[in-house]
């Protein structure tokens, strides 16, 4: 293209110019001078990006709120402060039977067992006082127990919704198909208003087959067949029993929910060493079981015969579990009502036999290696239950005065 028309080559050459000026990028002043605004500023955001941002703040904060304050109860524990205690009843010597009611009939735990009745006990002598205690055993007479061996089963007459209970014990049941207890309900509502004890595994399985009758009850001394494992102490319960919190002990947790319905009603269980029951407690003269019931908690101590504390040894003392030093089970009330799970509470010492913990295959043959089955056992080797039977020294109650 010439462009001698149009000034010559100078001129091309701002013509070049031009165009490169036109096809190069636009100028700054073409750019707008507003710049984007902050996503993280709530100024420039719509209506509904606000409400949103407001709900989920709200809720980021209740769910602070909500494990502060779980975090919090389950941290708590309950004023186990000293209580005056003073002696309400006394169970030795040759009255020791009369402040209970025996049971009668078949175990409603499946037990191969006859509980048999205040007259049968003293005319078999299943049930006796000597001069320094009192004998709870199993019989040993009968050769073939076809229908269940005859046994027995007290229940105090009284009952209480708190206060401290002394179990001196002497001797304690065991071998193939034994299942001895010590415990606490209300009999009339077993255990709807609570059981306290030691091991109630086997008892636990009742409540499935009886329904929600059976609810509440606490174990303070049980075991079955050769009992060397020692003692276990627990709760059973209705809804809202929980043991998941803080908690100052020296036995060793097997479980915290203390719901029946829960794990074949196996309870919140605290184990104990091997020397708190059966044949090593026997062999070292037996021991004191205390358990204390109040609105704070449930506590139990274990003491060895050469370790009982003097307010307990000493009968002119007045015991004060604050001085006894930690226990060996404790239930404190931060997520379980005391007052609401346990009342009527009823002291019971029975020897069951066999029924659906001792006699269950996985317990009586593979943990305990007894031989045979337990009711074939138990019907036909009567001599086998020598060491069956429970040597109290006494029982005693003490309520707290105002």
């Amino acid at each position: 293209m010439s462009y001698a028309g149009y000034g010559g080559p100078s001129r091309k050459a701002a013509f070049d110019d031009d165009i490169n000026l036109v096809s190069g990028p636009p100028p700054s002043y073409y750019h707008s001078t507003r710049t984007k605004g902050n996503r993280w500023d709530p100024r420039g955001w719509n209506r509904r990006s606000q409400i949103l941002s407001v709900v989920g703040i709200v809720i980021v904060l209740i769910i602070i709120i909500v494990i502060a304050v779980v975090e919090s109860r389950n941290g708590s524990y309950p004023d186990y402060s000293k209580l005056n205690y003073k002696l309400q009843e006394t169970y030795e010597g040759s009255t020791f039977f009369d402040n209970f009611n025996y049971f009668t009939g078949y175990d409603p735990s499946q037990g191969f067992v006859h509980y048999v009745d205040a007259a049968g006990s003293a005319e078999m002598n299943l049930t006796y006082v000597t001069s320094t205690s009192a004998i709870l055993r199993v019989d040993t007479s009968e050769t073939n127990a076809i229908t269940g061996r005859k046994s027995v089963r007290i229940e105090s007459k009284n009952q209480f919704n708190d206060g401290l209970f002394i179990f001196d014990i002497l001797h304690t049941p065991y071998g193939c198909g034994t299942w001895p207890a010590v415990w606490l309900t209300d009999p009339a509502n077993w255990p709807n208003h609570g059981e306290i004890g030691e091991k109630p595994a086997g008892r636990s399985q009742l409540g499935n087959d009886m329904g929600t009758i059976l609810t509440r009850y606490t174990d303070v001394v049980e075991a079955v067949n050769q009992a060397n494992t020692g003692n276990q102490v627990t709760l059973h319960t209705t809804a809202d029993c929980e043991m998941n919190v803080k908690r100052e002990m020296t036995g060793v947790v097997l479980s915290t929910d203390c719901l029946n319905s829960t794990d074949s009603n196996s309870g919140c269980g605290v184990q104990a060493p091997d020397d708190t029951y059966g044949q090593a407690l026997n062999n070292d003269g037996g021991g004191v079981y205390a358990m204390e019931l109040r609105d704070a908690g449930i506590r139990t101590w274990f003491f060895p015969r050469s370790s009982i504390p003097s307010d307990i040894g000493n009968t002119t003392a007045t015991p004060d579990p604050s001085s006894w030093g930690t226990a060996l089970a404790d239930f404190p009330s931060t997520k379980c009502d005391m007052s609401t799970h346990f009342t009527n509470q009823s002291i019971i010492a029975n020897i069951d036999i066999c029924g659906s913990w001792a006699g269950s295959t996985s317990v009586y043959n593979t943990e305990d290696q007894c031989p045979g089955t337990c009711t074939t056992f138990a019907a036909t080797n009567a001599t086998a239950f020598a060491n069956a039977y429970f040597e109290f020294a006494s029982f005693k109650v003490y309520q707290a005065t105002s």
